[in-house]
């Protein structure tokens, strides 16, 4: 069948193929993503785009295939030659987020669902333990301090301030096991190594407190695939009740029975999601607690402050925001590099991410 049909990757800069794809992706009712590292397109035999799918790092995005092809096979073809892609790049462990009504097609191509927002989304990846796997290395590292009253932190540490370190010592000192997750997704201008090493050397005075990774589980706003849902309301909701339904898997698993979060007076996407937080895990029978923001001179400390003042060279500034850790990082040639790339960003990235 597929001999009648050409493959043929579509380029960023190939503004015909740009069109066409545009086109199929909203004849399909799909937005296109904003996050998009390598688009391949099926063509037919007058060299019209029928079906097409994207990769962006190990995620699989905007698949669609042309309503009058649908039945032929094609996406299954599109979604093996992608994963052929990733896996010449060396990348095996692959997830995607699509409609609820379409997991039973990518149940058959070897994906496992992970967790669901009825009517709006899935998350699925292509290793059918894969969840199972991150939930008992996370056992692991517990080992016998399981059973204590244990709470956790969500944190992207983008970098790591006075702020973060103040909000794990107000939960560390109301439980008897902290547990922080390090979001792993590299999407900030400080990269994931960093800000790990930076949360643990932000709290080595306590010890209560473990550090983790959330490896592929947990995602940042800015790489929410959405491509598929039209409300940018129901964006926000989707990828909120999502993370918290992995989060609640991990809760169960580890036995924590309560989550700490600053309070959010800048994001108005943030503050949504932290009400949406509240409400999903009090429903669950677990606390969110929501602390209010340490200041500095009358304003919260934030990341996001942080980076400003950065960006605008001011690096003696940060000293009163953040722990004498991160301080030191920012003078090494580590940090210098860190320090140029923010330097080089823009606004809004500096502001939001």
């Amino acid at each position: 069948m597929f001999e009648n049909y050409e493959e043929a990757r579509i380029y960023p800069t190939d503004k015909r193929g740009q069109r066409e794809l545009m086109a199929l992706l909203e004849k399909e009712g799909i937005r296109r993503d904003g996050n998009l590292e390598y688009t391949l397109g099926l063509y037919d035999g007058d060299y019209r785009l029928i079906a097409t799918g994207s990769c962006y790092k190990n995620t699989l995005r905007c698949l669609a295939v042309d309503s009058g092809h649908q039945g032929e096979g094609l996406l299954n073809h599109i979604v093996s030659r992608l994963v052929e892609h990733k896996a010449q790049e060396g990348v095996f462990h692959l997830f995607l987020y699509t409609k609820c009504d379409k997991v039973p097609f990518f149940r058959d191509l070897g994906f496992a669902e992970i967790a669901r927002v009825e009517g709006l989304a899935a998350f699925l990846e292509n290793r059918r333990d894969g969840f199972a796997q991150y939930l008992a290395g996370l056992a692991a590292e517990i080992g016998e301090q399981a059973g204590k009253k244990q709470a956790a932190i969500v944190m992207n540490a983008n970098p790591f301030t006075l702020g973060h370190r103040w909000l794990a010592e107000q939960a560390a000192a109301r439980c008897d096991l902290l547990h922080i997750f390090v979001v792993t997704e590299d999407a900030s201008l400080v990269p994931f190594p960093v800000r790990y090493r930076l949360v643990q050397e932000g709290v080595a005075h306590l010890p209560n407190v473990m550090v983790h990774q959330t490896g592929s589980y947990m995602i940042s706003s800015s790489t929410f695939p959405s491509y598929f849902i039209k409300d940018d309301g129901d964006v926000i909701k989707a990828q909120a009740r999502l993370d918290l339904q992995i989060f609640l898997r991990i809760a169960a698993a580890l036995g924590i029975s309560a989550r700490f979060v600053g309070e959010e007076p800048f994001s108005q996407v943030t503050a949504i999601y932290n009400g949406i937080m509240k409400e999903e895990l009090e429903k669950n029978g677990l606390s969110c607690v929501i602390l209010p923001r340490k200041e500095e001179q009358g304003a919260p400390v934030s990341a996001s402050a942080v980076r400003r003042l950065i960006h605008g060279g001011d690096l003696e500034g940060i000293r009163p925001l953040v722990p004498e850790s991160t301080y030191r990082f920012f003078l090494s040639p580590e940090g210098q590099e860190v320090a140029r790339a923010i330097r080089a960003a823009g606004e809004e990235q500096v502001t939001h991410y």
